[in-house]
């Protein structure tokens, strides 16, 4: 029995009788930004909806959705060595969030909006 959720990393609506997963990058959905105003000042996302301020990890994860990674090579890029499970857990926690709030979306390479 095949499951009707999609593989973390792999295209919504695809199968596993697939050629192969298309590999999905993370960035920013369109209109958003991170920015600090000053020095010192905590980054805030700027979306349409106004400004979310932003701790300083949330801002560095974020800064990563440029569109070049996928969710795990975000991942990898915020544990480095060695491995933390939790903080792997946490940050995939937080990508998520981020998608249903709107902030990134998931785009096979080369899409445009």
């Amino acid at each position: 029995m095949r499951s009707t959720e999609s593989r973390l990393g792999e295209a919504p609506g695809t199968s596993e009788d697939a050629a192969a997963p298309r590999r999905l990058t993370v960035r920013l959905a369109p209109g958003r930004s991170i920015r600090s105003e000053r020095p010192g000042d905590c980054p805030v996302l700027i979306c349409p909806s106004g400004r979310v301020p932003l701790n300083e990890s949330a801002a560095q994860i974020l800064a990563l959705c440029d569109g070049t990674r996928t969710r795990e090579e975000i991942v990898d890029h915020v544990l480095r060595l060695p491995r933390d499970e939790h903080l792997a857990l946490d940050v995939r926690e937080f990508l998520d969030v981020a998608r249903e709030r709107g902030w990134i979306v998931e785009t096979a390479p080369g899409m445009k909006d």
